[in-house]
């Protein structure tokens, strides 16, 4: 089976190499076609001899993801629905200019990866597992959909169609990267697909592929223990976020089957062994829902949670999906619900929403095309 160029470390296309008996070098500006230029086509790699990229499109694949729909908010913050080879669809989100979610400093243009299509947790709330889950993404879908939007960046500042930036910095013989932070939270649980998504996060973090630093990328998972024990022994720095919504085995069973299996206390348990191996601080994901999980007295149980495990809590309210019965909660609980978290003393965030006005819930565009696009084939 031909596998793709993007799933290969630098590691590994210097043995591939070796057996094509193709000097070494020529990795290195294979690489730089990949991740600096971001090309798509194998002609393009102009500095490479023609014999040598005909070996490669004989051994190797060169995929692109096609962008089916794209969504923009008032806000700017834009979602992208791609379709793979096989015809199935993911979504990814761009969010610019966000004050820090994630990390120490203010993120410059923060991107929401899927890792699956569709979703086998089956979460209550949310729309990527509707349609159930149809497979894990490969290594080089994970790595292209950073370089996809990259890539529609260029387009769009060479059409000049974007406005330039308020404070440009100096033009230096440097690439910077267009995506800078990453948050694996898009469609799908990435623990559930952890072999590709590490190592799709190593190539990303590598100086000689996406140069993103291990600190600025950011893991989801509604809570799979070992998983994250696994996570916290791997050498990369990379951030948790835990997708919690609730701070009692009550609540959490009522909209996230995940936790029958791996309950509050065993998924406790497994960050704090997350922590002592790496000494940082962790994220609560808390979607705020109406009437389930948003009244003052589950506040005291969180602080509790958020406390010992030294984590901070992003408070989201719910983005409404059709055919789902749930309900954001008003403005005025929202805020109540931030006030009664502060007063115990934890680090608390709002989300005043980015994106509330383009499906931005996970699935949400994909699964409204794919019902258009049905309702057109009957």
């Amino acid at each position: 089976m031909v596998t793709d160029i993007k799933s290969y470390t630098s590691e590994e296309l210097q043995a591939r190499f070796k057996e094509l008996n193709q000097p070494g070098y020529r990795v290195g500006q294979l690489l730089e076609w990949l991740y600096v230029h971001r090309v798509a086509s194998w002609d393009a790699m102009t500095n490479l001899p023609k014999g040598l990229r005909e070996v490669l499109q004989k051994e190797f694949t060169l995929q692109t993801l096609e962008l089916v729909r794209r969504q923009g908010s008032r806000d700017t913050t834009q979602k992208f629905l791609w379709k793979l080879n096989d015809g199935a669809m993911i979504e990814s989100v761009l969010i610019p200019a966000n004050p820090a979610l994630y990390g120490e400093a203010s993120d410059r243009h923060t991107l929401c990866v899927s890792t699956q299509v569709g979703c086998a947790y089956g979460c209550k709330f949310c729309a990527s597992g509707l349609e159930g889950w149809k497979r894990n993404l490969r290594v080089e879908e994970i790595v292209e959909q950073i370089l996809a939007i990259e890539r529609w960046n260029a387009a769009e500042e060479a059409k000049g169609s974007k406005p330039p930036e308020a404070n440009p910095k100096p033009k230096t013989t440097e690439v910077t990267r267009f995506i800078n932070n990453l948050v694996i939270m898009g469609m799908g649980e990435p623990l559930a697909n952890y072999e590709n998504l590490l190592k799709a996060l190593r190539i990303l973090n590598a100086p000689w592929g996406g140069g993103i630093g291990a600190r600025k990328i950011t893991i989801s998972t509604s809570g799979l223990a070992p998983q994250i024990r696994k996570l916290a022994d791997d050498p990369l720095q990379f951030r948790l976020a835990i997708s919690l919504h609730g701070a009692t085995d009550e609540v959490r069973n009522k909209i996230m089957p995940v936790n029958k299996k791996y309950p509050l206390k065993e998924l406790t348990a497994a960050c704090e062994y997350y922590q002592q191996k790496k000494d940082r601080m962790i994220t609560f994901e808390y979607i705020l829902i109406a009437g389930v999980n948003d009244g003052l007295d589950q506040v005291k149980p969180l602080a509790q949670l958020a406390h010992r495990l030294n984590a901070k809590v992003n408070l989201i309210p719910y983005n409404k999906v059709e055919d789902l019965t749930w309900e954001r909660p008003t403005e005025a609980a929202q805020e109540a619900f931030l006030a009664t978290l502060e007063k115990e003393r934890v680090v608390a965030t709002l989300r005043r929403e980015k994106g509330h006005d383009i499906d931005a819930a996970c699935g949400q565009l994909r699964l409204k095309t794919e019902r258009e696009m049905a309702a057109k084939a009957s």
